[in-house]
């Protein structure tokens, strides 16, 4: 057997224009706005929950209530955290794409393709190819 096809990572990469700054900018706030409403969301929800079990007594809520209420507030807790660290991740995100240069080659993912390799090829460039996109027209292939 001279050759073989196997199936090889390819990495997507986009050249910064104004116009996908402008795009992955808006991505972002629109993500941390809805984040920020959730939570709001999430802290009225909590409240309505939280009127709606309270205890039939309570000067002296049994065990089992108190255990319930603590467990609405830790499930509420949990997804308001998930949210906040979402909108934590994205304002850090939409300030490293501020500062970011047009021009500039960000990684937008990675596809497979496949490829028949050789005795004798090159491994390093068979794995190492890249595809540069601009304004969502392929302008390179490297590899």
């Amino acid at each position: 057997m001279d050759s073989i096809s196997l199936k090889v990572p390819v990495t997507i990469k986009a050249k910064l224009t104004e116009k996908l700054k402008n795009k992955i900018l808006t991505d972002l706030t629109e993500g941390i706005n809805r984040a920020e409403l959730e939570v709001q969301q999430l802290n009225i929800q909590e409240k309505r929950v939280m009127q709606e079990n309270q205890p039939a007594d309570a000067e002296a809520p049994t065990a089992e209530e108190i255990q319930r209420l603590q467990a609405i507030q830790a499930h509420f807790g949990e997804e308001r955290n998930k949210r906040l660290q979402f909108r934590e991740e994205s304002l850090a995100r939409k300030e490293e794409m501020e500062k970011m240069v047009l021009g500039a080659e960000i990684v937008q993912g990675t596809l497979e393709h496949q490829v028949e390799v050789r005795v004798g090829d090159d491994m390093r460039e068979v794995m190492n190819v890249e595809v540069l996109v601009e304004d969502d027209k392929v302008i390179a292939i490297r590899s």
